[in-house]
């Protein structure tokens, strides 16, 4: 890859300078307000406004494993894995009219808190310490990782773990300050994020234009993508046959057709977007309406995320199948690797350009990073230590418990990120060789459809309990396992439920989606039937009505111009 210019390295210094001193501005300012010092640090009560919600939601979500994993599975497959980002969209829809009332009544300030309320001290702990190791060791690990592999392969690999050791510093930095800062300073971060990620796959389409003498036009090499790769803009993959190959295989046990949106693709986004700290933390210090705009605002630029995240990677397919982009799709063993598709386009990218380009991916990694750091502390301070190790006496009341929850919450993020710059100073874990996008929802799908439906059954029904939570979360982990290790060996490769594959190994294999659809739907089963033999209605049950799920106009508004353009989409693109 080529190395980085004067002209790039300023440009990136300017960006550093301007969120850190902009961040700093943030945390000077909100230590003069009387909003309480745990409350502040962990969810900037009442501080946010709706865009800084929304461009907080993205700037977190954008991170490394859609730049470099997206953006892969991009080169491998097509605009088929955008349904990730375009049903979040609707999915968002959902958490905004249907989840955010729920929360924001019952006075929800995290995940764990939410299963106390509705169910009891054993579930919530259960699933603290599950979302800490989930957390810590697939998406801190993953982000970082990847984004290490991205920046490094433009100024050089020797630079790995220079790379890796100066993300977390600087996403530590932020995390340092609080929600606030982090939700103020992510609006920077998705504006760096957005105007870098379309400056360079204008540039990215510019040179494929060039390549195939259509002119340094961006349109045009649009157009030509279309034109060399129909099969790369189909959303649905039709289902393997006999005569299909490998790769049409492989291609389909990532994103299984049509069969996806009646199974995990639901649970991905809802589970993700609905029932996550790391993402509705944004949202649960502000009023409804607030956080209603602010998710739908998140919604909006969902949209148009495939854009900045999957289309480069296309672009480097058409480059790499007709001649270009040889030696820097190349990983360090020599051979291909899709996820180096998106460090490859930038290679091409010209002087200063270069320098926007990686500060998008570090604005993208940084608020990612910052973001899940700060949840991590959140569950941890709220949910464990101060219930589990707390001493409880006049000291640790008042301004001096506050303070204690705030350091208590640094060392932790502290203590994370240091774990996570440990793991993957050699990739122990292994992401490189699974393709980051399908490692981190492959490992999260394995418990998000028992979580999923402890959460969708919590809200909405009042029959559910306690002991249907804890089973539920236990079915959903086993079925899944079952679908994954052992039901092609015991019911073989075609049956009712379900038809496996062969994969790129040899054996045979279920796509994840569809198992985490089956986990989901064996989950409710099981928590139904307990729940049955319970009281008609939980002593926990939340009390809902229908004035709650009601929307004003500018809400509606927004909704319809998200459905309308999603619609579009999809007629486009089927």
């Amino acid at each position: 890859m080529g190395s980085l210019k004067s002209i790039d390295l300023v440009v990136f210094l300017v960006y550093f300078a301007v969120v850190t001193f902009y961040g700093y501005w943030i945390y000077r300012k909100k230590k003069k307000e009387s909003v309480s010092a745990s409350h502040d640090y962990f969810l900037a009560e009442g501080s946010l406004t709706w865009w800084a919600i929304g461009a907080s939601l993205i700037a977190s979500n954008i991170s490394a494993e859609q730049f470099i994993g997206m953006s892969g599975n991009g080169y491998f497959v097509g605009i088929a894995v955008a349904a990730y980002e375009w049903i979040a969209a609707l999915a968002l829809i959902i958490i905004a009219v249907w989840f955010m009332p729920v929360y924001l009544k019952n006075k929800i300030y995290t995940m764990p808190q939410f299963l106390k309320t509705r169910y009891n001290e054993t579930v919530s702990l259960i699933m603290a310490i599950f979302w800490l190791f989930l957390y810590v060791f697939v998406n801190l690990t993953s982000i970082l990782y990847l984004g290490a592999i991205a920046i490094s392969g433009l100024i050089g690999p020797e630079y790995l773990h220079a790379v890796m050791i100066g993300l977390a510093i600087f996403s530590l930095i932020i995390t340092l300050g609080g929600m606030k800062v982090i939700g103020y300073t992510d609006v920077i971060q998705v504006a760096v994020l957005i105007i870098g990620g379309f400056a360079t796959i204008y540039f990215a389409l510019t040179i494929v234009g060039e390549k195939f003498g259509v002119g340094r036009d961006a349109i045009a090499g649009f157009k030509t993508l279309m034109q060399q790769a129909p099969d790369h803009f189909k959303m649905i993959l039709q289902k393997p046959t006999e005569a299909s190959s490998q790769s049409e295989i492989d291609k389909y046990l990532i994103l299984p057709g049509i069969a996806m949106y009646l199974a995990g693709q639901w649970i991905v986004n809802l589970n993700y977007w609905g029932c996550n700290q790391y993402i509705t933390q944004r949202a649960l210090g502000a009023d409804l309406n607030t956080a209603r705009k602010g998710i739908l605002f998140a919604g909006f630029l969902k949209l148009m995320m495939p854009i900045i995240v999957m289309l480069p990677g296309i672009a480097a397919f058409v480059l790499h199948e007709n001649g270009g982009l040889q030696k820097e799709m190349l990983d360090a063993s020599g051979t291909v690797n899709q996820d180096q598709a998106y460090s490859a386009i930038l290679s091409f990218l010209p002087n200063g350009l270069k320098g926007l380009s990686i500060a998008a991916l570090t604005a993208a990694i940084v608020a990612s990073l910052a973001g899940k750091l700060n949840s991590i502390a959140t569950i941890y301070t709220l949910d464990i230590h101060m219930k589990y190790f707390r001493k409880k006496t006049k000291e640790t009341e008042g301004s001096g418990a506050e303070k204690s929850m705030v350091w208590i919450g640094k060392v932790v993020a502290f203590t994370s990120i240091a774990i996570a710059v440990i793991f993957e100073w050699n990739d122990l874990l292994g992401i490189n060789s699974k393709g980051g996008f399908t490692f981190i929802q492959e490992y999260t799908g394995f418990i998000s459809p028992g979580v999923f439906a402890m959460f969708i059954l919590g809200m909405f029904w009042k029959r559910t309990t306690g002991q249907a939570a804890v089973v539920g979360l236990i079915t959903g982990l086993v079925v899944i396992l079952f679908f994954k290790l052992f039901a092609v060996n015991i019911f073989g490769h075609e049956t009712l439920l379900y038809t496996a594959f062969k994969n790129s190994k040899g054996a045979y294999e279920i796509p994840f989606l569809i198992n985490m659809g089956w986990s989901f739907f064996f989950t409710m089963l099981v928590m139904i039937g307990i729940s049955l033999a319970g009281p008609k209605v939980n002593p926990k049950a939340f009390a809902l009505d229908k004035e709650m799920f009601k929307v004003s106009p500018q809400i509606l508004a927004m909704i319809v111009v998200t459905l309308l353009i999603l619609v579009a989409l999809y007629v486009k693109f089927w």
